[in-house]
């Protein structure tokens, strides 16, 4: 049996959408964010030392990385499905989409909710106007620029795919999903409609709705 170890409103969500894809048994095991600092509780320590989510055992077998957790999935029971050959044209597409969503993409929404939050953190009442301005100033000047370049590729990239690998949903889609909808609670994606589509064509998915159900809904961090 194959369990997820969950955690409250986190990238864990789409570990239990895959699942569902491919029509595995598992079980979910909950974890609630500290209501203060909004991190893991130590409990998941017991599992991974690093203490974070997602995080899967698979009988004996402990397997943490979204990367990695989706890569064993599919190459152990995908059966063919879920990943391009690699013979096929879109393989590279798919490894690239695979490893970029969290090597490029997810920090830049990481740092851009730090920044955001820097100006609002408690802090004595003269440091307050210092750390909105410093914090405005990386936003600005930096975080948007970039991630403003990033969504255009990506959005270039998809008005030429109905998937980020093809026709078909891969392993890419599912590491894709969390970023893009982090994306759209930080960023206008008014003038990106195939982001949109993309979006909107995951959470239509039958599996995608049934994780929601037991995982619970995904609501991105402001």
């Amino acid at each position: 049996m194959i369990t997820v170890h969950h955690l409250e409103n986190s990238r864990s969500l789409r570990i239990v959408w895959l699942l569902e894809e491919l029509g595995l048994d598992y079980e979910i095991k909950h974890y609630a964010r500290n209501p203060k600092t909004m991190l893991a509780p130590a409990e998941l320590r017991e599992i991974h030392p690093l203490g974070k989510s997602p995080v899967i055992t698979d009988g004996d077998t402990v397997i943490a990385e979204s990367g990695t957790i989706i890569e064993y999935l599919v190459q152990r029971y995908g059966n063919g499905q879920w990943q391009p050959a690699p013979d096929d044209d879109q393989w590279l597409n798919y490894r690239y989409w695979l490893h970029y969503a969290e090597g490029s993409l997810m920090p830049l929404l990481v740092m851009k909710l730090i920044f955001s939050h820097i100006a609002k953190a408690p802090m004595p009442f003269f440091a307050k106007p210092i750390a909105k301005k410093i914090s405005g100033k990386v936003t600005g000047t930096i975080l948007d620029p970039q991630l403003k370049n990033h969504l255009a590729v990506i959005e270039q990239h998809l008005a030429t795919q109905t998937w980020f690998a093809g026709d078909s949903p891969s392993g890419a889609d599912i590491l894709m999903s969390f970023p893009l909808q982090a994306a759209s609670a930080r960023a206008d994606l008014s003038q990106l409609p195939s982001i949109q589509r993309f979006v909107a064509q995951m959470e239509a998915r039958p599996a995608y709705q049934k994780a929601v159900e037991r995982a619970g809904p995904l609501t991105p961090m402001r």
